[in-house]
């Protein structure tokens, strides 16, 4: 009798092993970090970059979720509504928006720069996924008129279309040379880090939007 329940027993685990596995994998949440190298990992290792810092963030925390890295460097906000489509697959809940630091750097008029961003929203938003919106402030090297006119333009944007706003990605970050790598630029892994703990409350509240609206 033992001989012929012990097989019975080994399938029935295998069987449930094998439906549950796909089940548990499609509940979980995919969010992605959709911007430009702040958010790609600018001359850092994968695991460095804020993607999986903030994926291992959450995971610390209990809360499994994926974190893809659909962040391009040297990417304009522009750039980003031009590969919106193919960068984001269908599998996506909610992304974290940060573009627009280039369109910056490089003097780009701040109203392509709102015009992208507000296109960006708007297609997210008919897709259903959710978006947490990441500021970027201009350097005031570029006058008060630039910056008057490029920094209105995230909480703005966030107001308009009901969105949360993380006022400055790089808070705690910019200008700290111990925190960012030669180019006075870019995240060091620690700078990450330091961006990941103040933008992780923002995040949380991306996914229960996630899960309220689910």
């Amino acid at each position: 009798m033992q001989y012929k329940v012990l097989p019975v027993l080994l399938l029935f685990t295998w069987v449930s092993a094998f439906w549950t596995a796909p089940t548990l994998a499609q509940n979980k949440i995919i969010i992605a970090a959709f911007g430009d190298s702040l958010s790609a990992g600018y001359q850092l290792p994968p695991a460095a970059a804020f993607p999986n810092q903030l994926q291992k963030a959450l995971a610390d925390k209990g809360i499994q979720v994926e974190v893809q890295n659909a962040a391009v460097s040297g990417d304009t906000a522009s750039g980003g509504l031009s590969r919106l489509d193919w960068s984001i697959g269908p599998e996506v809940e909610g992304v974290i928006l940060e573009l627009g630091a280039n369109d910056a750097l490089r003097g780009i008029d701040p109203k392509i720069t709102r015009k992208a961003i507000d296109d960006m929203i708007a297609r997210f938003k008919e897709r259903g996924i959710e978006v947490l919106l990441a500021g970027m402030v201009a350097p005031p090297n570029l006058g008060n008129d630039f910056g008057k006119a490029f920094n209105s333009i995230y909480p703005d944007l966030a107001a308009k279309y009901e969105v949360d706003l993380y006022p400055f990605f790089l808070e705690g970050v910019a200008t700290n040379p111990e925190l960012n790598l030669p180019d006075r630029l870019h995240p060091t892994e620690e700078g990450v880090a330091v961006i990941v703990e103040g933008i992780l409350p923002k995040v949380e509240a991306l996914l229960d939007r996630i899960d309220e609206a689910s």
